[in-house]
């Protein structure tokens, strides 16, 4: 005989003694460990008891006459414990800070409450001295501002009278949701809220919601990322950098003539339900998009928390990235005409995914020489051209400080293959080392393709950072010569980062020439550490080690 048909079988027999009941109720215990939730309160009896308590804690809680009150959510604790949280109106406006929590005990006596607000709300009258459509044009202003000014599209305001018991002394106001269309399409939104008596601005915040979410990435292990919100999802966007944002391209390509894309391939953003990205292979399309907005982010961040710049273009607005472009395409480009970045998946024998750190910094930085010094895209210019963006792309990877994909000064390690036959794109230390780059400056340079004659700065930048000679870094070896023999001691990546950031920002033009960067950067060390500094000397020293004197 089972176990069970004994217990019942027992069950029986004592109830014949007049215990049945209690034996009963202890075996439906024991089988179903939650059926004590039959006597815990329910939701109506929960909130039958705070109306009771309202009636009898009114005075404490702020209450009278010209209030009402609605239930917003209940919760009964697994002992009976009852909370009732509350929304206010008086004379049927909305009180901003108006609501409050009422919390009973298990047989539904008052216990306390918790009060957004204790201020008495009491107004002279509610008749507004501002109009709704007054203050649906300043929170359109508003959002502009917060938008730096960008024209926005499918603007709408939707004003309502309430009492704002959040700041201060309770008083009328209204709250304006506006909402618009940025210039790439994507949603922007801001709720204002305005004194309904002077026009002033009281408060103002965005209503697309942000989360803090994480993503496996290609080559950068688990990264965290901030999205945005979207219904019951969650979009690859990020509102604390400009709002920019990853799109999946789709292996489509733009159409371009003369140079003019009149048909770019698409940028759908991607969204995830859980807000954790990707799995770390290639088989989800979501784990490219996590390395290119992660690079995004790092760039951005570098850049402004080093620089002191607030986005590639200074404004504070931010980019946009489209991965799986094309088909087995084996580029990475920044375009100024769509101030986005684009990658290719790569052919997987030359290139993998060309989503790695170092590049998204490289390409980006090309957005950032062209808002500011906008170097000529060919001869010696070129090459600087080239340059600052592997130099301040080196200094991105650095920066981010990633244990997946530590700071080297090598050019594009992450996404080359095997059958490259190498083991990065470009070598800083000696750039000869990838069969075409210069290494020191000669009268031929210039006509040098851009990726290769920017080895002469690249090289000044190793020897400035870290010096000449055999070492090894970060698991990393390099043997830097010098063009002169010298024997140069560095300075550290992080300075030299500022020396040419400011040379860049500062001094270099359009047509800068090899001659004309020493000299750049010989007034930028100047500037940040003294004309007769360590670095001064260093800085002149390592364009001598490269044959720019």
């Amino acid at each position: 005989m089972s176990p069970i048909r004994q217990h019942l079988r027992g069950s029986r027999r004592l109830a014949t003694a007049g215990v049945a009941v209690t034996t009963a109720t202890l075996l439906a215990a024991a089988l179903s460990p939650g059926a004590e939730a039959a006597d815990r309160p329910t939701r109506a009896t929960a909130i039958d008891n705070a109306v009771s308590a309202l009636v009898a804690h009114a005075s404490a809680l702020g209450l009278d006459s010209t209030q009402s009150t609605s239930v917003r959510d209940v919760i009964v604790d697994k002992d009976g414990t009852q909370h009732v949280r509350y929304d206010r109106t008086y004379r049927q406006l909305p009180v901003l800070g108006g609501d409050f929590v009422v919390h009973l005990a298990a047989d539904g006596t008052y216990r306390s409450a918790n009060r957004a607000t204790k201020s008495r709300i009491s107004l002279p009258s509610i008749t507004p001295s501002v109009s709704a459509p007054k203050a649906a044009d300043l929170a359109t202003n508003a959002l502009r501002a917060a938008n730096l000014g960008e024209a926005l599209k499918k603007l709408t305001a939707k004003p309502q009278l309430v009492v704002d018991a959040l700041h201060g002394t309770p008083k009328l106001a209204w709250r304006t949701n506006v909402v618009a269309l940025d210039s790439l399409g994507n949603p922007v939104a801001r709720t204002v809220i305005t004194d309904a008596r002077s026009g002033a601005q009281i408060d103002a915040w965005d209503s697309i919601e942000t989360a803090s979410g994480d993503g496996q990435s290609l080559y950068g292990g688990t990264v965290p990322l901030e999205t945005t919100v979207s219904g019951t999802t969650y979009q690859l966007k990020d509102p604390n950098r400009g709002n920019t944002y990853t799109g999946d391209a789709a292996n489509k390509t733009d159409l371009c003539i003369f140079g003019i894309c009149i048909v770019r391939a698409p940028s759908t953003v991607f969204t995830d339900a859980d807000n954790h990205w990707g799995t770390g292979a290639t088989s989800d399309r979501a784990s490219a998009a996590v390395d290119a907005q992660y690079g995004t982010n790092e760039t951005w961040d570098y850049y402004k928390n080093v620089h002191g710049r607030n986005g590639i273009a200074g404004d504070g607005k931010g980019s946009y990235n489209r991965v799986h472009y094309g088909t087995n395409y084996n580029n990475a480009f920044w375009d100024d005409s769509c101030f986005c970045m684009t990658y290719g998946d790569g052919d997987g024998t030359t290139f993998g995914p060309l989503v790695a750190l170092d590049v998204a910094g490289h390409e980006m930085t090309h957005g950032v020489t062209s808002k500011t010094a906008a170097l000529t895209y060919s001869g010696e210019s070129g090459g600087l051209n080239e340059a600052t963006s592997d130099i301040l792309g080196t200094m991105v990877e650095w920066y981010a400080n990633n244990p997946s994909d530590k700071g080297d000064y090598l050019i594009g390690e992450k996404i080359v293959r095997s059958g490259f036959g190498k083991a990065a794109l470009r070598f800083m230390d000696k750039p000869s080392k990838d069969g075409n780059s210069a290494d020191s400056w000669s009268s031929s340079v210039g006509n040098l393709d851009v990726h290769y004659s920017s080895g002469v700065a690249n090289h000044f930048a190793y020897l400035l950072a870290e010096g000449s000679g055999a070492k090894t870094i970060n698991g990393v070896d390099y043997n830097s010569p010098t063009s002169n023999g010298s024997t140069l001691t560095g300075i550290g990546h992080d300075k030299v980062g500022a020396i040419w950031y400011r040379a860049l920002t500062v001094y270099m033009t359009s047509s800068t020439n090899y001659a004309g960067a020493r000299t750049a950067t010989l007034n930028a060390a100047r500037d940040l550490y003294g004309a007769g500094s360590l670095e001064y000397g260093a800085v002149g020293a390592a364009w001598s080690a490269v044959n720019v004197n």
